[in-house]
């Protein structure tokens, strides 16, 4: 069964953000706003990629909002000209370096 999206008006250079049902319910539970998974978006780090993720190829990225870090899993829908937004979430410190840009062992 696929997961509902649902397309917004802002976007990632052409590409529509596009958000997973998921990640907007984790959004809602976290506070934080459209406007918030663009802004970690563009200016953050990609942290880790996967090309051979499926459906599509993954990123994670790693931005803040304020003082928050701030984690956005994404997948590139290229046949769709999109950008999928999966999850959001704040790192939790026990399974992430103090940088949050390195998973603990």
């Amino acid at each position: 069964m696929s997961d509902p999206c649902s397309e917004t008006e802002e976007t990632l250079g052409d590409a529509p953000l596009v958000f997973r049902v998921h990640a907007i319910q984790r959004m809602f539970h976290r506070g934080l706003s459209e406007v918030d998974v663009l802004r970690v978006l563009q200016s953050g780090e990609v942290i880790e990629e996967d090309p051979e993720d499926q459906p599509y190829p993954s990123r994670l990225v790693l931005g803040w909002i304020g003082s928050r870090p701030i984690h956005v899993v994404t997948a590139d829908n290229q046949g769709g000209q999109q950008v999928v937004v999966i999850t959001v979430y704040e790192p939790d410190p026990s399974h992430w370096k103090p940088d949050f840009r390195t998973r603990t062992l």
